[in-house]
């Protein structure tokens, strides 16, 4: 009689899988190890299928309010998902009998629907996508009740954790201070894509006649400062007379209605194209034919603990990049990048307008971005200490 594989149910509330890629390489790296993988996720963005078998790993989703920006959306979308994935895991429970729960914040909140399942053995997992209070914090602007509120959510999903998965070593010391950890229950798997082939044939019409191409791929939300890429092409064209530059933003959010509204009011729509979410294909072919990527996130506390996807994108592809100055974008980027000490367009489209013209200091960035990436910050490096966190929790090392 073979003997059944151990089953992981993760739930994610912010993205749908597959499009969750962290979350959708971390469910393929689980299946390729052995594990029955069972995801939970809200309906969104075109993933609306409440039952899907994708790839052999079984994903169940549910309802959810909207994708909210203000105080009361964040209390209707929480309230939502809370109820859905209460129903979702006692489903899964009954056809799968998992024996771990592998909750993805944000939000803090998830510890509420997995708890009981530890009275029957289930061991919890705690992925620290975001540091919420930080990012309640960027987003509103202060503290006060609600964000010791979220402290409070935090604090009771460590103590409810078996073991915690940390995206960065910023985030790691907060598991250990914070969250009352010991370190050999933390395990740091950073958020990276895999050795992608690199030789695509770049597409020269996406750059619309112009000598340059800038992009960026990543999500366009009121916390990314997409913003800030707009309003620096506007100060390239219309105050320096840059007409050689032309602007590739690939991505989707609540804030992509907007950025194209802006980039319309400022008489930009020629210099700046908004796809919204692209195919693998089409991000492949743009990244191989940028001259430089731009990662926008604004200096703050919660973005100082963020190691962001695009900044490893364009480090990939060999890309130099221009980037606010951030704790752990420059640990990811190094001399990759060119870094920009405030929240500011006007320095940002600067810094573009500095390295645009300087292709020797970019190619020897792009050249050390891809050697740093390949060596030590690529995914198969990350599946490693995956392996090692379920072992952990599952006391098999």
């Amino acid at each position: 009689m073979s003997q059944k594989k151990p089953c992981v149910c993760i739930v994610v509330e912010n993205l749908p899988v597959p499009l969750d890629r962290r979350v959708w390489q971390e469910s393929c790296a689980l299946r390729d190890a052995g594990y029955e993988v069972v995801v939970i996720c809200p309906q969104m963005r075109g993933f609306n299928e409440a039952e899907e078998l994708i790839d052999g790993i079984q994903v169940y989703r549910h309802w959810i309010s909207e994708e909210a920006g203000a105080l009361g959306g964040f209390l209707r979308e929480y309230s939502s998902a809370l109820w859905g994935e209460f129903r979702l895991l006692w489903k899964a429970w009954r056809r799968h009998r998992f024996d771990v729960v592998h909750l993805c914040n944000p939000p803090d909140l998830l510890f509420l629907v997995a708890a009981p399942y530890k009275l029957a053995g289930t061991r919890i997992i705690y992925d620290v996508h975001d540091v919420c209070p930080e990012m309640f914090e960027a987003k509103f602007g202060k503290r006060g009740l609600l964000y010791w509120a979220v402290r409070a959510a935090e604090w009771a999903t460590h103590f409810f954790a078996d073991v915690v998965i940390a995206t960065n070593e910023s985030v790691r010391d907060i598991a250990l201070s914070r969250g009352g950890q010991v370190p050999d229950d933390v395990f740091v798997v950073r958020t990276a894509p895999k050795i992608a082939d690199t030789s695509v044939e770049p597409n020269a019409s996406l750059k619309k006649g112009r000598r340059h191409l800038v992009g960026y791929v990543g999500v366009m939300g009121n916390a990314d400062g997409v913003r800030y890429i707009v309003e620096a092409a506007d100060y390239l064209v219309h105050e320096l007379g840059r007409d050689d530059i032309q602007f590739l933003l690939m991505g989707s959010g609540p804030e992509h209605d907007n950025l194209v509204a802006l980039r319309d009011e400022l008489g930009l729509g020629e210099y700046i194209d908004l796809p919204g979410r692209v195919t693998n294909e089409f991000l492949f072919t743009a990244l191989r034919t940028m001259d430089l990527g731009v990662s926008s996130d604004p200096i703050n506390p919660y973005n100082d603990h963020c190691t962001m996807n695009k900044v490893l994108e364009y480090m990939t592809f060999a890309k130099p990049q221009v980037m606010f100055d951030l704790k752990e974008g420059r640990f990811s980027a190094g001399d990759a990048a060119r870094y920009v000490p405030e929240n500011s367009a006007q320095a940002l489209g600067q810094a573009i307008a500095d390295l645009l013209d300087d292709p020797d200091e970019r190619e020897r960035m792009g050249r050390l971005g891809q050697a740093r990436f390949r060596s030590e910050l690529n995914w198969e490096k990350s599946v490693d200490q995956l392996k090692a966190a379920y072992a952990r929790a599952l006391g098999q090392g």
